[in-house]
């Protein structure tokens, strides 16, 4: 089968577009024949190593939309189900092999094209939104990176659970436009947002704010983050740390909260079969989507990291195969 791997750690041309065996599957696995996976900015960091040390060759990415080409005895699922899945090794292929627990079966009318941007990034915010930041009607919150995957369905999954102020922040202004169609009430600037949290909210800070970035804009955040407010951090986009004082959240009654998806697939997986059936629904009945900024063929993958990289692109990019 077709397949991109890497040797080396690198730029985006170590990703190479070859010939490999097919793989096997094993007891209470299937085997899926995929028809799109999607780039996700984790993607970016393992190619480069930002991620630890590499077992070469090996496949990126994190989830596939296909169809159950081989299934083992028991399985609960059928030859020719359509689903969404997290491979046990990369999804840059045309055959990924995945464990039952990480299969999700796509609703009827769900085109597999709308399915492939929801895995990582829909998964993750529903449950950054409902679980880890418990977000209230009643909230003031501050999303970061809002024009990403990742932000896109915070604003979307917020809006809908219908809280009162979303702030979104971005890289750049010329991204205001995509993200207040989204659901955000105010779109500002890592520069700028401290300031608009504290005007917007007559100096008492944000409810809950939800970091992917870490560096500078986790201490930022904490300026502007209120009494019995909850920090909720999810990635390095910046590749710096984050820093805080216990200081910081003892007195003022604050809590800083973490969370990884990909820790959860491997030592919690059966906690996301449900958000999994409910963020899919939701795609299914129209209630959230997500944009797709480009797809590229599976020999293209190079050029995708290269689009991912420049930041250039509003929604998800899509690997066609």
């Amino acid at each position: 089968m077709k397949a991109v791997i890497q040797n080396e750690f690198g730029d985006s041309d170590v990703l190479l577009y070859t010939e490999v065996e097919l793989p096997k599957i094993r007891d209470k696995e299937v085997l899926i024949k995929t028809e799109y996976t999607s780039v996700n900015y984790a993607d970016i960091k393992k190619r480069m190593g930002n991620k630890g040390k590499g077992d070469f060759p090996f496949t990126l990415g994190l989830d596939v939309a296909g169809t159950i080409e081989e299934v083992s005895d028991g399985s609960p699922f059928s030859i020719g189900d359509r689903v969404i899945a997290f491979p046990k090794a990369g999804s840059y292929a045309e055959y990924v092999v995945a464990n039952e627990q990480l299969v999700f079966k796509i609703p009827d009318g769900l085109s597999f094209k709308q399915a492939a941007t929801a895995p990582t990034v829909s998964i993750l915010a529903y449950i950054l939104i409902h679980e880890i930041g418990q977000v209230k009607k009643t909230d003031t919150i501050v999303i970061h990176s809002a024009a990403g995957g990742v932000g896109s369905m915070l604003v979307q999954l917020a809006k809908q659970a219908g809280v009162k102020k979303i702030i979104g922040t971005v890289g750049n202004l010329n991204k205001k436009g995509y993200v207040k169609s989204l659901g955000a009430d105010v779109v500002c600037t890592y520069e700028s947002f401290v300031e608009e949290v504290l005007k917007l909210t007559n100096n008492l800070g944000a409810n809950t704010i939800f970091d992917s970035v870490a560096g500078e804009v986790t201490s930022k955040s904490l300026e502007c983050l209120a009494l019995y407010g909850t920090l909720v951090q999810f990635g390095n986009s910046s590749g710096k740390a984050g820093n805080f004082k216990t200081s910081d959240v003892h007195s003022s009654c604050r809590n800083i909260k973490g969370f990884s998806l990909g820790t959860t697939r491997k030592h919690d997986p059966a906690r996301l079969a449900d958000v999994a059936e409910k963020v899919l629904e939701l795609f299914a009945s129209e209630k959230i989507m997500l944009p797709i900024a480009r797809v590229f063929d599976l020999s293209e993958a190079a050029q995708a990291h290269k689009l991912i990289e420049s930041r250039n692109y509003e929604g998800k990019i899509l690997i066609k195969v």
